[in-house]
């Protein structure tokens, strides 16, 4: 078997996560994509296909206090963002997905700043 290159092992473990991973309308799923310079965060509802809320460190709202931030005090930036919102928006609950990420760093840091947000998973 051929070596897979890092995206193709991400990909693969996404892939693996996903079959257990599912967003209802009660619960649905954050989603995390990590880019080298910047990192998006999404709740998806996977019942409708729609996804509800969205935040990244490209957001307007965002833009001018990410400046001299580590990426990962940005991540957490991030994830406090889209758990703002997701309240606003009527969401408490969410299930967690690391898009196949390791849940450790930047990943970690959005997980742990939209829960000390208030969203719970």
């Amino acid at each position: 078997m051929a070596k897979l290159t890092p995206r193709e092992a991400r990909l693969r473990r996404h892939r693996r996560v996903r079959r257990k991973v599912f967003g209802t309308s009660e619960r649905p799923r954050l989603n995390v994509f990590r880019s080298l310079n910047h990192i998006y965060a999404q709740i998806i509802d996977d019942e409708q296909g729609r996804t509800l809320v969205a935040a990244s460190t490209l957001d307007p709202e965002l833009r001018g206090q990410l400046s001299g931030l580590t990426k990962t005090e940005q991540a957490e930036r991030v994830g406090e963002l889209v758990a703002k919102r997701a309240l606003a928006a009527g969401i408490t609950k969410v299930v967690f997905d690391r898009g196949g990420y390791l849940y450790h760093g930047r990943v970690k840091a959005l997980a742990e700043g939209s829960r000390k947000a208030g969203l719970v998973f």
